[in-house]
């Protein structure tokens, strides 16, 4: 099954960018005959060249498919610097948080890939970890079998170790899946707000795809507006809501950006920040890209990124 997968999935990605390929050469050709560009030499070794092209097509997608697979297989640490500004942060006046967003433990990310991601994260020594939805891509059948759990409770985080659901956590038995993340030492926070080392109050929020999901208002209601607030959240379809209600910190994954160009273009048109950090009145965002994959094991153009959160509570400017 895996390998069928594999094949299917190389062979999609490999007639997307040979479809490109011939387009683009299609286009170069119409362009020479309206306006004959072409040099003398190219013209005179006209059947040499279309041969040439033949070949190098597909060596270039060859290309594209090692590297983008490379790209899911040795996923990048993205680090990013935030101050939030705060009247009142306890006794933390920094932390270190890795975001490990999208993981889609299934078919493609299995235990090997799971195993590099904890060794990534425990040589770094956060303070936090957090988990924006996604960790399982379908079911559970894949992470049952080997011991994947077992494998996220290596993870080491003197403040915790936080998730919350994504839309693929409601896709089949979600309640299986509470239990599995319990299980492997994560807090699955849904629609909950808690004080972290009275320091500054982390808020999960359910995912969209719930309809009934709380609002962020109802959440945060009663919490002290003195100390930071960092929500954690799936989609990124939230930005105004949490702006209007002085949020310090939002945390998305979700959109992959796009997981393979030209897609990423496309994700613009759905989210008004599909990747990397982003700023809405008093509010600060970030966007992941995600560590795993939906669908092929490949990055084009985008890449599989641990993100490094290193956050300073500063006092407000006068």
């Amino acid at each position: 099954m895996i390998f069928i997968l594999n094949v299917c999935g190389a062979w999609y990605i490999g007639l997307l960018y040979v479809s490109f390929g011939l387009i683009i050469l299609e286009l170069v050709q119409l362009s020479n005959r309206l306006w004959k560009w072409y040099p003398q030499w190219i013209r005179e070794r006209w059947a040499k060249v279309k041969l040439t092209l033949f070949f190098l097509i597909p060596i270039l997608v060859g290309a594209i498919l090692i590297n983008g697979y490379h790209a899911v297989m040795r996923p990048s640490t993205t680090h990013v610097y935030i101050d939030i500004p705060v009247k009142d942060a306890g006794k933390i006046d920094s932390m270190t948080v890795v975001m490990m967003s999208d993981i889609h433990v299934g078919e493609i990310i299995r235990k090997q890939q799971v195993k590099r991601y904890v060794e990534m994260s425990n040589s770094i020594k956060p303070d936090m970890i957090v988990m924006p939805g996604d960790w399982i891509d379908y079911d559970l059948h894949r992470a049952e079998a080997e011991g994947i759990a077992e494998e996220l409770s290596q993870l080491q985080a003197p403040l915790g170790i936080f998730a919350v659901n994504g839309n693929h956590e409601y896709r089949a038995n979600r309640f299986a899946k509470w239990k599995w993340i319990s299980r492997a030492g994560v807090m699955l926070l849904v629609d909950t707000a808690i004080l972290i080392d009275n320091s500054f109050y982390l808020v999960g929020r359910d995912d969209y795809i719930n309809k009934r999901r709380a609002p962020l208002q109802s959440i945060i209601r009663g919490i002290k507006v003195d100390k930071p607030v960092i929500v954690l959240d799936h989609q990124p379809l939230s930005f105004r809501e949490a702006s209007m209600n002085r949020v310090s910190l939002g945390l998305y994954g979700h959109t992959h950006f796009g997981q393979y160009w030209p897609y990423s273009w496309a994700m613009y048109l759905v989210f008004k920040c599909p990747y990397g950090y982003y700023r809405l009145g008093p509010s600060q965002f970030y966007v992941s890209s995600g560590l795993g994959v939906a669908g092929p094991p490949y990055r084009v153009g985008t890449k599989s990124e641990m993100v490094v959160l290193h956050i300073r509570f500063v006092k407000p400017y006068h």
